[in-house]
Order: C-alpha cells, then structure tokens, then sequence
C-alpha cells in the first residue's frame, strides 16, 4: 500500500479537479487507462459497466457484469484432502451493448491517436449518469463534438441506457454510428489459446522462473483465468428492430440474453444495415449532417439470467423491458434516476463542512457502494461489486460487517434483501458443515452460489468467523429496523443452525472454573492462520450465540405457534439452548496479565515481532514477497482482529483496555489489507489519537481514487467504501449499537481540524439529521414519529417537533501514537525479552 502524505492530496486535481457532487477528467486516461475505467464505472446492482469509450476500440479491460452469473471450473488440488473445496465460481463478463463506433466519412474516432481540442469524463452522482463530451479534428481537419452519455438505471433493474451526440462543427458531414452488442469472452478467450500456442511467448516466463525459483507470484486478489469458452450461443432473433442473443454458460448451466434497440434522429434522412451472429449483433445508422445539426443515437440494452429459464423466454422479458423504457423515453428515464439519486442522498450524504476535497471523495465512495448493491435482490455483493472481476466477483463476510451497517442506517431494505440471500444459502451451509464433520451451518468463506470457493483452508473455510459475521450483520438490522417478522419467519433458522455450528466447534474445558475453547480457526487477519482461541472468533462467536439464545426464548415468549414450526423445522432439542447460553458466558476471552492486552490469541503473544519499520517499502503487501510460512511466525497483521472486534463489541471491554490494545497492535499492523484502516480510524477517533484517525480515514477515502493498494483496475474495494462511512458515523460520529451497550449511542469525536460534520441515521423509521461542529451536537428529525438516542451518555427524545440541542464537554484529545519501540524492550509472561527482527531475505532481496 502506497502511504499517502498527510498535508497533500493525493490526486493530480489538473486531471480530476475538486467537485463535491461530480468525478471529473479533464485529459484521457493513458497510463492508467484500467484504473479509470473502474473509477468510471456505473451500476446498480445487478446489472454493472466498467467506464469504458463507446468507441470500444481502446478499452484496456472491457468488462459488463450481472450480478451472479458465473461458470464454475474443477479446483484442482496438488495434493488431495478430504473436505476441500472442488468447483470454483467465476463471474463472467456479459455481452458488451456498449458499443457505438463513430465514423466520419471513412475516418475512425479511436482516442488514443485523436487529435482532441476538449476533452471532458464526469460521473455526476446526483443522476449517475457517466458523460463524456470530445471536439475531436479529424484528419480530413473538420471539428465534430461528440457527446456520449451512459446509465444503468436504480429504478429498472435490467436496463442500460447509451446515448450518442456528434454535431458537425464546421460544414456538413457523413457521419456513421456503428452499435454493436458483442460477446467479447469468447472472443478474448480465442486470442488467449492463440497465444497460448506461440512458443515464443513462453520465453518470459521460462527466464522468470529460473531467476526467481519459487515461480512468479500470483496475486490472489486477482480472478482466476477461465481456459475453455465459456457462453455456448443459444438464441438469435429479432422483433422488429429489437435484436436479441441468448447464451448458456457451458459448465454452470446458467442462462442469459441480451436485448438491445435503438432510437435514432437527424435533421436528414437515416440509412440503417443490420447483421447478427451468435456472437454479435450489429446496427449501422449512416447520415449527412449540416453544420450544427446533431445526430443522436439512443441505444436500450436489456439483460437477463436465470438459473433454469430458458435463454429464448429471457429473451422476451428484455424486449418487455426495451419496450417499456421506450414509451418512457430517455429523458423520462433520465427524470426517474435523478428523482432516484436525490432520495438515495437524502438519506445517506455525509457533510464534511469546509472540505470539499474530502466531500467529493466521500461522496464517490457512498455512491459506489449503491452501485454495488441497491438492485441485488436475490444475490450478494461481490467484493469489488459489478466494476470488475477481481476476487472473481464472490461474496465474502466484508459485506455483513463493512457494507450492511451503512443499508440498515440509510436504506434498510438493502441489509434485508442482502440477508434475505444468505437465508436461501443456507441448505447448503449445512451441507457444508457436515461435510467437514460440524453439526448445524457453515457459510462459504467466499462464494457466488452459495457452495465453498476457496481453495485456500487455512485462509478460507478456517475463517469460521463468517457465520458470526452474518448473525452480526442480523442483529443489527433488526435492532436498527425493529423488523421482528423478518426474524422469526426467515432469519431464525440461520441463528439457530450457527449457534449449533459454535457449540460443536468449541469445547469446555474445567481449570477451577468452565471455559470454552475454540480451537483451530483463522480470525480476519489472514498473516496468523489457524490458531486456537482466535479473540475475534471467540468474542463474534459468543455474541451469536448469545443472540441466537435471545432469539429462540423470545419467540417460544411472544409467538408460540412461529416458535412451534421453527422447532419442528430445525428440529431444535429442549437442552440445546441452555448449551449455548453456557458455551457463551464460559467463552474464552484470553488476556495477558503480564503486557496487559488481549492476545489476538493464545500463541500470538510468544512469537517474534517482525520489525516493519526497517522493512523495504518493496516488500509490501507483505503476502506478495514472503511464503505464507514466514509470516506465520511472527507477530505482523494483515488487519486488526483485536481492534475490530473491540469496535464491533464495544460494550464488553473498557477504555483503557481498548486504548492497551490499540497501542500494541498499531505499530504491528502493515496496512496491507484495504479493510483495516475501518477499524483503526474508528477506534482512534474513540480513543482519542486525532491525527491517527484522520490519516487512516484518508487512507480509506482514496484507497481507489489513488490506486494506493495498486489493484483497483480490477475493481472498486467496496468494503472499504463502505468503511468510509463506518469511519465517519462510527468513528467520528461516535456511533455505537452493539447490544451490550444498550441500543444508539453518540459520543462524537469532531476532529480539531474539521469545522463540522453532518450525517443521518434512520433508527425504527425515524431518519434523524445529526450535525457536529465544535461544542455543539444537534438532532433533528427529518422524518418519521421520531425516536430516543443517547449522547454523551444522556438519553434524549427527539421528535419532528423536538429537535435536540446539546453543549457537550470538550474530549481528550492525545498525542502522539506509541510505536514499535515502545513495544520493544517489554517482557513478556516466561521472562522473555520482546526483540523485532526481519526474515534473512525477502523476494525483493
């Protein structure tokens, strides 16, 4: 990860000047042409599309994603074991409807080469609506404007709008628009095998690997490669102008079509030709322009999939939606997102007042993270969400802990359709846990149809933590919505059959008093892998089943009959819950009397302290330069398990246990993980240390508007754009809502710098509006009844017509952090000396 600089932005703001409602670009991208097509990129949800030209000709990672449509492929082990995961899933690009080659006279528009008078990219995030507008001189020396414009609609989950303007500037013109929908996979899939087959392209590779024995490394934040072709074409045809493709992904079986038509209008008569082939379906629309004129050409593109529809029958429900969105018509369509967009914002915007650097940059991770998820109804959001196929577009745990806390505060039918998909998981979670001997469920550590993908144990189903994780994320939308129907009808049976999965993973073990154990499991820092009694496992466990013991006695207490059918579903005994609720108050908490911290876990503490100060800025992310066996042995973290799940669970430990902790792990933690910065501004605002706070803050904001952890070509880290809500509201906020602590909690931390924030929260449906400046809190409802909220510990109502003023005492503000050395020199419980020290070699060295 690249550390930014605390008193300079990181963004060249000639290219990307300051905007707090629009990304602009004021040059083409060249350099880093894949990095800007993801920062470009518009979504919904379901349907998503890398920011890539219409001209197509110069897109470095062209990419269309549906939300779970996906191949499968057989994961091949080296060396076999029972319980290892066997087929993998990859998202796979769709049909590229993007399309719209411009020709004036025979001469091509391609940007790379163009001579471009203007140029100018804004994604408007009030309409997300992605505009481009060039005045391109042609060879022929003639001045054409073209305008190019691109939606994926919130309120029509199938449907892309393209839209293309060329106005001759300097006499009359023939101009071509050549729209296309082309299956571009199998396309890149053949030049690969050519490739492939070229000896000589083996040279490379060969030289690598005799240099550099241990082979090249892989970066395993990157999709897997797909070897065979992959969407077998199985309908081609036509209705009227509507032209549609149907395809079934080879291995998985899943279906999809494409549709797509076109409105076209001139000041001049059009000339249309039109061909199709299985793998692409092409419209040409020829004209001659006068000199002002504009010839504007509106492409609809439909997309659907299915796990047993046929592609003929999806093909029928795209023309439905093309014809629909054409009696709308495009401005109709383009009024329905911006009403859309101005809703979204009324309930999520957060106002940084007097920085409009950090407001833009805010407001571009907000809004990614509605991209990847505001229409994904029946599945789940991927890790990167539809702007590229990096971490093979599959769900993991990130978006119960960092994603589904901003849907249930802002939009919480987000969080409910979210967990609504883990529900349907869950025949297989079980499925899962029995197959590797564990009673109840076990949820995939990373997944796109619900069955295990990883092909790493020790770094994937290890990671038990996931279960916790999505009864977490439950708990807090019921708390958040009040919505006990959703819990007792659907959710109930996944709280349950977790709570069985704790209870027979762990173990009692007697030494004067009960205590249970759990053994052999990885917490989310993925630098320790299986260890025994894991801090962040055993606290999220005892949490899960602590709520599932609520849960299952509130419900035989309030609605026996629902609690009758549950019993007979699971088939729960009469002395399982009683089980729980003594493996939870007898869980494990280690805590080390001699240093005065929680272990990360029962052996963390006893290892060596890798020395990151005098590591090689090269060498990082560490996972790239050193076999996963060296950075075992040390005490070096990937992300902060100890601090997450102090935030998480900020009820059960007390200040100064939070602060002990968090001076430990800071100096330990390398930053390699884009999520750990969430956790470190949150509890630095909380514990005082301002500047620590702001700058992890900064390294969220601009972990892809920086490319600082040099992957966001593969795609947006939503997670992280969620945390940088986590880190305003939580962090700064000082939101707090675990069970333990009672229900909502302010304790606002405003840092010095910052002249204010603003933020809303929607607690049981009252949307409450809170502003922070220095010394004054104020709370006011925007809408809904209203509701009680504590500040700085002091309950207060606030109503439509109540708002609530409060003059809070000043906080503690500290100094600076402890470091390494004020680690260094400590001794720990056997009499040893606490020592730092590095690995005799790197990759680099």
């Amino acid at each position: 990860m690249d550390t930014l600089d605390p008193d300079a932005d990181p963004l060249d703001r000639m290219r990307y000047p300051v905007d707090p409602w629009e990304l602009r670009e004021t040059e083409p991208p060249v350099a880093d042409a894949r990095t800007a097509e993801t920062l470009f990129a518009v979504g919904n949800g379901y349907l998503g599309i890398r920011g890539t030209s219409p001209e197509g000709h110069d897109a470095t990672s062209p990419g269309s994603y549906v939300n779970g449509f996906h191949e499968t492929y057989p994961i091949h082990h080296a060396e076999e074991a029972y319980g290892f995961a066997r087929v993998g899933q990859e998202m796979i690009p769709v049909p590229d409807a993007t399309v719209m080659r411009l020709y004036v006279g025979d001469e091509p528009l391609h940007l790379p080469v163009a001579d471009l008078e203007a140029y100018e990219r804004r994604l408007d995030l009030r309409s997300g609506i992605l505009t481009r507008t060039v005045v391109w001189r042609t060879p022929s020396k003639v001045r054409v404007r073209v305008v190019s414009r691109r939606m994926v609609s919130f309120t029509r989950p199938h449907l892309a709008v393209m839209e293309l303007e060329v106005t001759p500037l300097d006499g009359d013109l023939g101009l071509t628009v050549v729209s296309t929908v082309v299956n571009r996979i199998d396309a890149q899939t053949a030049l690969a095998e050519d490739e492939a087959g070229d000896a000589s392209l083996a040279t490379p590779l060969q030289a690598e690997l005799e240099s550099h024995p241990a082979g090249p490394v892989p970066d395993p934040r990157k999709s897997s490669k797909l070897g065979a072709h992959v969407l077998v074409s199985t309908h081609l045809g036509s209705e009227g102008t509507c032209t549609s493709l149907g395809y079934r992904a080879a291995a998985s079986g899943m279906t999809l079509a494409v549709g797509v038509d076109h409105d076209v209008t001139a000041d001049g008569p059009i000339s249309q030709y039109h061909e199709e082939s299985p793998d692409a379906a092409t419209r040409e629309f020829r004209t001659r322009a006068r000199s002002g004129s504009t010839l504007r050409v509106v492409k609809y593109a439909a997309y659907h999939t299915s796990r047993s529809s046929a592609s003929s029958e999806l093909a029928q429900r795209c023309r439905r939606t093309i014809h629909d969105a054409r009696d709308v018509g495009v401005d109709g369509l383009v009024a329905e997102q911006r009403a859309w967009c101005e809703g979204f914002w009324a309930r999520s915007d957060v106002e940084i007042a007097g920085r409009p650097e950090l407001q833009q940059a805010v407001r571009f991770n907000i809004f990614h993270v509605a991209q990847a998820a505001m229409c994904s109804a029946g599945h789940g959001i991927p890790a990167k969400g539809l702007t590229g196929n990096g971490y093979s577009g599959h769900y993991f745990w990130d978006g119960e802990v960092y994603v589904l806390p901003f849907f249930s505060y802002t939009t919480p039918e987000v969080s409910r359709s979210a967990l609504r998909f883990r529900c349907t998981m869950l025949p297989a979670a079980r499925r899962r846990a029995h197959e590797i001997n564990m009673s109840g469920a076990l949820f995939p550590w990373r997944t796109i149809n619900g069955h295990e993908a990883s092909a790493n144990y020790a770094q994937g189903t290890a990671q038990y933590h996931i279960d916790a994780d999505i009864a977490y994320a439950l708990m807090l939308y019921v708390r958040t919505t009040g919505d006990r129907d959703f819990l007792t009808r659907d959710a109930i049976d996944m709280l349950v059959e977790t709570a069985r999965m704790w209870a027979d993973l762990g173990f009692f073990r007697t030494d004067g008093q009960d205590a249970f154990h759990i053994h052999g499991v990885t917490g989310p820092d993925e630098y320790t892998t299986v260890v025994d009694d894991n801090l962040y496992t055993n606290i999220m466990a005892r949490g899960n089943l602590r709520d599932a013991v609520a849960a299952v006695r509130g419900l035989r207490r309030d609605r026996p009959e629902q609690y009758a059918r549950m019993v007979k579903r699971v088939v729960l005994k009469p002395d399982e819950v009683a089980l729980w609720e003594h493996a939870a108050d007898a869980m494990a908490i280690p805590y080390d009397e001699q240093l005065q911290v929680h272990p990360q876990d029962d052996r963390f503490l006893t290892k060596e302290v890798w020395d990151l100060p005098h590591t090689s800025a090269s060498d990082f992310p560490l996972l790239l330069h050193y076999h996963p066996l060296v950075i075992y042995r040390f005490q070096v973290i990937k992300q902060t398990d100890v601090v997450l799940a102090e935030f998480l669970h900020s009820g059960e430990f007390t200040a100064e246990e939070k602060a002990r902790d968090f001076h430990y792990y800071e100096p330990l933690t390398t930053g390699d993980s884009s999520l750990s910065a969430v956790a470190q501004a949150i509890m630095a605002a909380e514990i005082g240390h301002d500047a620590e706070a702001v700058g992890h803050f900064r390294e969220l904001l601009f972990v892809d508007l920086a490319d600082t952890h040099h992957n966001t070509d593969d795609g947006i880290h939503i997670a992280s754009a969620g945390g940088v809500w986590s880190a305003l509201v939580y962090g700064f906020g000082g939101l707090r809502d675990d069970p333990a602590g009672g229900g909502v909690r302010l304790e606002p931390r405003l840092p010095a710098a910052w002249e204010g924030l603003t933020f809303r929260i929607t607690v049981q449906g009252t949307r409450v509006r809170v502003e922070l400046t220095h010394g004054r809190i104020a709370l006011s409802v925007e809408e809904g009844p209203g509701t009680r909220i504590e500040v700085c510990g002091t309950s207060y109502d606030v109503s439509p017509d109540s708002p609530v003023v409060i003059s809070p005492q000043p906080r503690e503000r500290l100094g600076e952090m402890p470091t390494l050395d004020d680690i260094v020199g400590q001794v720990r419980a056997d009499g040893t000396v606490i020592t730092p020290r590095l690995p005799s070699r790197s990759a680099h060295h």
